[in-house]
Formats: C-alpha cells, sequence, structure tokens
C-alpha cells in the first residue's frame, strides 16, 4: 500500500502498486471499523495478497473494491530514518507512475529496496531505486555512453547528467560523476542485480544525490515531495 485516504466514516480509498496491474485504486469498506481485520493488514510498505473485485468508473477514475486482503509476509517496518526513506519511494511511484501501467521489474526492485532499509539505513539503496525507476519509465539515458554522440566513456574522465541533454562531458569537476563509476552502474542496470546496483551507486553517493535529484525535480515539475520537505524540518529540530 502506498498510501490511503479517508472515504466515509468507515472506510478508505486505497492506493496500491500491484505487480500485474501497476498503481491503483482500492476502496476498502469498512476498513476504519473498530473490528475490521483489515486494520491489521492494511498497512505501509508491506507486501500483502489482494482479492479485488472488477473496475468501476467514479468520478475519480477507476476504482475497484477490496474483497479481502491478507499479509504477504516479509520484512518487518523499517525504523527511523529508514521509515522515512520507505515514504519516500512510496511518493515518488505516486507521483511518477501512471495508474494501470504494470512494471513488474520496478515492483520487485521496490520490494528489494524495502528490505535492504529494513536491515539497516542506506543511502545507497535509495539512489538505486532512483536509478531503476529513472530507467523503467525510460527517462535515465544509457551511462556507457555519450548521449549526443553515442561514444564510449573515457573512465578517467567526468560527466554530467542533464535533463535536457542526457550525458554531457562535464565542463569543470564540480558536481561531476567520474566515467568508470557510470560504466558500472549502466552494467549494474542491465544485469538487474539490486546488491550490485548498490555497489556501484556507493563508490560517489553525494555526487550521485546530487545527479539524480536534478533529474527527479525535473521530471516532477511543479510537484514538490512532501517527504523530503519533513525529512529537512525533521532534521533542523533535531539539530536545534
Amino acid at each position: 500500500m502506498l498510501h490511503h485516504y479517508d472515504w466515509s466514516e468507515t472506510s478508505l480509498i486505497l492506493d496500491l502498486f500491484t505487480r500485474e496491474s501497476g498503481r491503483v485504486a482500492v476502496a476498502a469498506k469498512g476498513a476504519k471499523r473498530p473490528y475490521s481485520q483489515l486494520r491489521a493488514v492494511l498497512l505501509p510498505l508491506q507486501r500483502i495478497q489482494v482479492s479485488l473485485s472488477k473496475p468501476t468508473l467514479t468520478e475519480s477514475g477507476e476504482v475497484q473494491t477490496l474483497r479481502g486482503a491478507e499479509w504477504a509476509g516479509g520484512n518487518t517496518l523499517p525504523g527511523g530514518a529508514g521509515l522515512f526513506s520507505g515514504y519516500y519511494l512510496n511518493e515518488l511511484l505516486m507521483k511518477l507512475l501512471a495508474r494501470h501501467d504494470p512494471h513488474p521489474q520496478l515492483f520487485d526492485a521496490y520490494a528489494d529496496t524495502l528490505a535492504a532499509l529494513a536491515q539497516r539505513d542506506d543511502t545507497a539503496a535509495l539512489r538505486a531505486f532512483e536509478l531503476r525507476l529513472l530507467a523503467e519509465l525510460g527517462l535515465l539515458p544509457d551511462l556507457s555512453v555519450v548521449t549526443a554522440t553515442q561514444r564510449a566513456l573515457d573512465p578517467a574522465s567526468r560527466y554530467q547528467l542533464s535533463a535536457d541533454s542526457g550525458l554531457v562531458p562535464a565542463s569543470h569537476d564540480s558536481g561531476a560523476l567520474r566515467g568508470d563509476t557510470l560504466i558500472h552502474l549502466q552494467a549494474a542496470l542491465l544485469h538487474g542485480s539490486g546488491d550490485a546496483l548498490r555497489a556501484a551507486c556507493a563508490a560517489e553517493l553525494p555526487l550521485l544525490k546530487a545527479a539524480l535529484r536534478g533529474l527527479l525535480h525535473h521530471h516532477l515539475g511543479h510537484q514538490a515531495l512532501r517527504t523530503r520537505a519533513l525529512l529537512v524540518d525533521v532534521q533542523k529540530l533535531l539539530d536545534t
């Protein structure tokens, strides 16, 4: 479950990320009642097995009715910063994925990332998921070649990731990523291993974070990420 909204005094509208159908809107009737068995199952960042009715058209689009839900096992909720990170992943999916657009490989990457966050606060896991998400949506250029010329990268040179121009040679080293790092990232994306991609991300985390933040900001447009703003506010409170 990515998010839920109140729907009447006793029910909820759920935003679910499913492996077969992508994002779907689901009405969970009676889920807010104190004795509802759904209350213990419909938790964020947890894998659940659901049975749904056929879609019906409402004023807000297609909505299916939840017939049943069971916990499908997996990891416990991440704690601390890992919990904020999990909500951040959910917000990215809600704002960048269209409804009813299946991405089974992205679903598996999401589940793998949540497992990594439950075990440790791993910023490399966040960068790896951002890369996987952008690649799945066709928003990430090939990281092994210069976009304009399609020439292979020089491992010792540095490059910048631009939302408009793709991967371009850097005019200066500040904020630019090494060619060998980018080549390893592309190889890990093609290989599909979460561990390999996280290891490749760990090589230049601060620079990669800045590059991916710029790319995501461009494709999100005017949509601000509330989880990012909340984390900044919490950090300010801790600092004071």
